[in-house]
């Protein structure tokens, strides 16, 4: 027989609310672990590098594995080459994780400057239904994907590690903010 506690206060989803002192507890961590990765962002970056091979390591292993699974779904042949460049990937990143560091962060300088000249032309196109907002996005995604194109290689160092921190920052101060909010909501 199951039995669910009531007594929780309910989220918008309708499921129960984590106690207070879960949030704070996460948030002061979250806050804690990204300043000490914005403390050494050079190390932090490497870190993620690692990371993000180990993931493209296991992803390509379950792409191939997922490919001889549902053969007769079609695509097999796709999904084993995804599965491989996937693997190949994560082996670069991982045995050279300074050099992925570097060409993910190229890779990240030239998303933010395309994705920013594109909603630049989508907010001028649609200005009259306020796309100002659209065209500031769209410069702060230039503006950021050109900081880091003009400034590489040495943008490949820190900016990895620098968007974790913020990140796990902001992440924090969002928990401690929820936590905080259900306190003036309940006085």
């Amino acid at each position: 027989m199951t039995t669910y506690d009531h007594s929780a206060p309910m989220g918008a989803t309708g499921l129960p609310q984590p106690p207070r002192w879960i949030c704070v507890l996460l948030g002061l961590f979250m806050v804690f672990t990204g300043l000490m990765v914005l403390g050494d962002v050079a190390f932090f970056t490497v870190i993620s590098a690692l990371f993000i091979g180990w993931m493209a390591i296991a992803t390509g292993a379950f792409e191939i594995f997922h490919a001889f699974w549902t053969k007769g779904w079609g695509g097999f042949v796709w999904q084993v080459v995804l599965g491989v460049l996937y693997i190949a990937f994560g082996i670069v990143l991982v045995s050279q994780p300074l050099t992925g560091a570097l060409l993910l962060t190229y890779a990240l300088g030239l998303a933010l400057l395309i994705s920013g000249i594109v909603r630049m032309l989508i907010g001028i196109g649609r200005w009259q239904q306020g796309g100002g907002i659209m065209l500031a996005s769209g410069l702060f995604g230039v503006l950021a994907g050109l900081i880091i194109l003009t400034g590489f290689p040495t943008t490949g160092l820190w900016v990895l590690g620098m968007l974790l921190g913020i990140d796990l920052l902001s992440h924090g101060i969002g928990w401690l903010t929820f936590a905080w909010r259900r306190v003036a909501a309940t006085t």
